[in-house]
């Protein structure tokens, strides 16, 4: 069990993490070192999570208190997390969560929107019922991420909690948004581009950088099959070698691997996206192969001996930086928009590289078509583009 004093000692780590106390009363520490209690029960089988406060502002004393009033309304039939009006507002957000994300979203997607929820939102007002938050004390709780500089999550989180608000409208349980009350009161974000390359010259030199690459030959072929693909980095981070057609030279990517599940939304066709192999991008794979290819994942993790994890998100990342790169100047992201300037500029199709970079299409029509749309066409601008980069390397380098 916890003591006032091991609470307070508790020091933030690279990842959020909880320390158990006892009967389902847990305390999750945050990166940012917030401390959040929570509590974990059951009810007719079911599992319930519930938000319990913040500490200090809730001590220990109170958490167990607080706790021991919900097990006691359980052991007399009753259920705390049905609350008059509808349920509080972290019951109406999980079943929002539940029923709009979980199925059309990513899960990665999915695994952020609920941790602003869990981190930012829930230890505020959670156990407030939903028709009792109003547009103060949404702002009070975005006021304290924008304190400390994180200006997109407060306006990502603001939209997050308008979500909600919407679908408790929709089920009847509330009769405004009181998130639309916010409109111009958070901190502006200024939107920025991915910074990339987009000079033939700099881009020989990055290719020439990459095939120089002196760290682990995972993240050196990351490096070039992610130029030569430019899918998405959680995409490159995640490939598997069963998703590799080799006598159709191409890179079957699952729906719930990309960025929103349009697939599963829209119900296409097909519920892949498919990447046409350059000779180039095969190469890596050969090369790479002997070394990953008895395991799930093309570029595993070297932290885990059985390959069972892939890349971190912020491998491909620190090699740019090991070599030369700035963030300022290239990221792994980056190498989308240096693909889509440059196809552009060469004059392929728009449709095309749209479709490669599978970007959603808003004309719902255009987007039911078969995900084979502009294939052949796509097939000969990748293999154009990985020459590009190649004669690009080579001439550069005269």
């Amino acid at each position: 069990m916890l003591t006032e004093a091991a609470v307070r000692g508790l020091k933030p780590k690279d990842s959020r993490y909880m320390v158990r106390d006892s009967q389902g009363l847990y305390l999750e520490v945050m990166v940012s070192g917030g401390k959040c209690w929570r509590l974990r029960c059951w009810i007719k089988g079911k599992e319930h999570k519930r938000s319990l406060g913040v500490y200090p502002q809730i001590s220990l004393r109170e958490a167990r208190l607080r706790r021991d009033e919900v097990r006691l309304q359980i052991a007399r039939g009753e259920d705390p997390f049905k609350t008059p009006g509808g349920g509080t507002f972290e019951d109406v957000s999980r079943e929002w969560f539940q029923r709009k994300i979980v199925p059309i979203r990513a899960q990665g997607h999915a695994r952020t929107v609920i941790s602003r929820l869990e981190r930012h939102v829930f230890p505020f007002v959670g156990t407030m019922p939903v028709q009792a938050v109003s547009a103060p004390d949404l702002l009070e709780l975005l006021r304290r991420i924008e304190t400390k500089g994180h200006y997109e999550t407060a306006h990502r989180t603001l939209q997050i909690c308008g979500q909600v608000f919407r679908y408790a409208i929709a089920s009847g349980l509330v009769d405004r948004d009181p998130s639309a009350d916010l409109k111009g009161a958070l901190v502006p974000v200024i939107s920025e581009h991915y910074p990339t390359i987009t000079d033939p010259e700099q881009v020989g030199g990055l290719m020439r950088a990459m095939e120089g690459y002196t760290g682990s030959l995972v993240v050196r072929c990351a490096l070039k099959f992610g130029v030569l693909t430019f899918v998405r980095p959680g995409e490159l981070r995640c490939a598997e070698w069963s998703e590799f057609d080799y006598e159709k030279s191409e890179w079957w990517i699952p729906a719930e691997k990309m960025k929103m599940t349009k697939a599963l939304k829209l119900k296409l066709k097909s519920k892949f996206h498919v990447v046409p192999l350059s000779a180039q991008a095969l190469d890596v794979l050969e090369e790479i192969r002997p070394f990953t290819g008895n395991g799930r994942y093309v570029f595993p993790s070297l932290r885990t001996r059985d390959g069972s994890r892939p890349i971190s998100d912020m491998a491909v990342n620190a090699a740019l930086r090991g070599m030369g790169y700035s963030r300022e100047e290239m990221t792994g992201h980056g190498f989308r928009s240096m693909a889509s300037t440059i196809l552009n500029e060469q004059g392929w199709p728009a449709d095309a590289i749209e479709r490669q970079l599978a970007h959603a299409e808003k004309n719902a029509v255009r987007a039911a078509y078969n995900h084979a749309e502009h294939l052949e066409v796509r097939r000969k601008m990748m293999q154009a583009w990985a020459d590009w980069l190649e004669e690009t390397a080579n001439l550069s380098n005269l």
